[in-house]
């Protein structure tokens, strides 16, 4: 049998990073937390917490603590049944669901589809970042229950909708475009000219190279981890990048930014992949997802 109260001990440490924090959720003393969760890894014979600052789950814990989401989803069903159930002496537990997706997602259409959603659910979200090339590998560990992922196959044990593509222009300002490119976008200009890029991931520039120039080339860049940052930088004349036609649109039609070449634009398939155990009491979840992004996505 499963020692719940343990469970919930190590998906509370998870969830507010630290003994002490997830004592207070549970209304239990730190010690108590501890050895519930020391007993629980004993017991199975591994660690399930990486302790620090902030406590974290390795992969097995990530595991136990989607399999707490899931739990916790049933019991809200079933409480809502039978509310006789709920016991009035224990502090009422409020489930997190780990849901991941990429940063220009998030800084675009994702947050009006998570909004819709809390608006009328008891669910809090954790929204965990990542590339859109990426994402998947946090549903296939356990680490989230659903995900926007640019995956087109299914994830083993996952539901898979296909949302519509997310447009990228390549863009700069028009002062760094004359400095760059006076002859032209070519590969011999592209391999001087700065790029603007994510993290190590982040491949959007190089597919949008090969795609417009018909070849790989080496370029140089600076690192900038924020989309925000990304167009602030590029109207400032830092670098060219790729950004989200819902970012550019308003500077490409005011001429602060223009696309190295016109009408050239990059779209990234996009896809909403959820636990197929969690996908029916998702179900709202999934609605206002596919309802967002046919507002704004690329069909």
């Amino acid at each position: 049998m499963l020692d719940y109260s343990a469970l919930r001990a190590v998906s509370a440490v998870v969830q507010t990073g630290s003994f002490e924090k997830a004592a207070g959720m549970l209304n239990v003393t730190p010690s108590a937390v501890s050895q519930r969760v020391k007993q629980l890894e004993e017991r199975l014979g591994t660690v399930l917490i990486a302790r620090g600052n902030p406590c974290t789950a390795t992969e097995k814990g990530a595991w136990l603590c989607r399999h707490m989401e899931t739990v916790g989803m049933l019991e809200s069903e079933l409480f809502e049944h039978l509310p006789a159930l709920v016991d009035p002496g224990e502090p009422k537990q409020r489930v997190t669901l780990h849901v991941a997706a990429s940063a220009d997602s998030l800084g675009t259409w994702f947050v009006a589809a998570i909004s819709r959603f809390a608006k009328r659910s008891e669910y809090l979200l954790n929204i965990a970042l990542d590339d859109e090339d990426h994402t998947a590998e946090w549903l296939r560990r356990g680490r989230v229950i659903a995900a926007v992922t640019s995956l087109e196959k299914p994830i083993q044990g996952c539901r898979r909708l296909s949302l519509g593509a997310l447009r990228y222009h390549a863009t700069a300002s028009p002062d760094f475009v004359a400095r760059h490119f006076a002859d032209g976008v070519t590969p011999e200009a592209i391999a001087n000219a700065p790029a603007l890029t994510f993290n190590q991931k982040d491949r959007l520039q190089s597919r949008w190279i090969r795609q417009a120039l018909g070849k790989d080339v080496a370029y140089p860049t600076h690192w900038l981890p924020s989309t925000q940052s990304f167009l602030d930088a590029s109207l400032s004349g830092m670098g060219w990048c790729m950004n989200p036609t819902q970012l550019a649109r308003q500077h490409l039609d005011s001429g602060r930014l223009v696309e190295l070449i016109p009408d050239t634009p990059l779209d990234v398939p996009l896809y909403w992949q959820v636990n197929r155990l969690a996908a029916d009491r998702l179900a709202d979840f999934t609605r206002e997802v596919t309802t967002v992004a046919r507002e704004q996505l690329l069909r």
